[in-house]
């Protein structure tokens, strides 16, 4: 059984554009059926994570509106920081389902048996992944995954009666 949904941003959750305004100001868009997805996914009582190598005010406040459990930015090391979640929670690899596009993911994404890649994804990492999806980046691969694994897991019905 799946408990924990480790995330990444930049290509991922984002369709890993990043823009700037003349003043600065960094945007970046997030795909409403993904964070619907992710916050039934807490709903359901199970844990999620974002781990992401950059640094932004936005996802802090995407991760809060989704009921995100774990918000770990500017990470170089990213399976030192996910062996770090997994062993506060007491759970273990077959425990956790990851997404990722590129390589810095790689050390996550070797770990784990549900590992998933958007369609845009770096294709080494697309290749690589037991999930590959049909769904780009920021238009919806993290919905797609979220609804693999609740059928997987017989968990849609309770995904339904939510709403």
């Amino acid at each position: 059984m799946i408990e924990l949904l480790v995330i990444d941003v930049d290509g991922t959750l984002t369709d890993g554009k990043i823009y700037y305004s003349n003043t600065g100001d960094e945007i970046k868009a997030f795909n409403i059926k993904d964070g619907l997805m992710i916050k039934s996914w807490n709903r359901l009582g199970k844990k999620s994570a974002i781990i992401t190598g950059r640094v932004s005010n936005i996802v802090d406040r995407r991760a809060k509106e989704l009921d995100i459990t774990y918000v770990k930015q500017g990470v170089k090391n990213k399976k030192e920081v996910l062996d770090s979640i997994i062993e506060e929670l007491g759970i273990t690899y077959s425990e956790v389902a990851i997404i990722g596009d590129d390589m810095n993911d790689l050390s996550m994404l070797k770990m784990v048996k549900k590992s998933f890649a958007p369609y845009d994804a770096n294709s080494y990492v697309y290749d690589l992944v037991n999930y590959p999806l049909k769904k780009n980046g920021g238009d919806g691969a993290v919905a797609e995954m979220i609804e693999m694994l609740l059928k997987e897991e017989k968990l849609y019905e309770k995904f339904v009666e939510l709403w």
